[in-house]
């Protein structure tokens, strides 16, 4: 009887203690690794970091195609910009004519 209830006190403690660890163990598994975790947490800001430096490169892209633009606007065309776009459109070259095409700025 006496082993009984030394046996009672040693196991229900360690049983606790044990049950406590588990669930503790799981919330901090999930804290790290969760669906809402600081795993997600840093990839999610990469993403976004990949995202910002595709939107710079995106603004710089539609800046630069606004400026082409605005060079063949009615009011204003420029007749260098209008006939190389015509060139590269068409591929239209005389026989004697040596073309130089560059590539913009942007890389493309």
């Amino acid at each position: 009887m006496v082993k009984r209830k030394r046996l009672r006190a040693i196991l229900i403690p360690v049983f606790l203690y044990a049950v406590s660890a588990s669930v503790v163990g799981y919330f901090l598994f999930h804290a790290q690794n969760g669906a809402r975790g600081l795993e997600a947490k840093r990839e999610f800001k990469r993403q976004i970091y990949e995202k910002t430096i595709e939107l710079e490169k995106l603004k710089a892209e539609h800046a630069e195609w606004d400026r082409r633009t605005e060079l063949v606007r009615a009011e204003r065309i420029d007749a260098d910009i209008l006939e190389e776009e015509a060139r590269k459109t068409l591929g239209l070259v005389h026989e004697n004519d040596v073309i130089v095409f560059l590539g913009s700025p942007s890389g493309r």
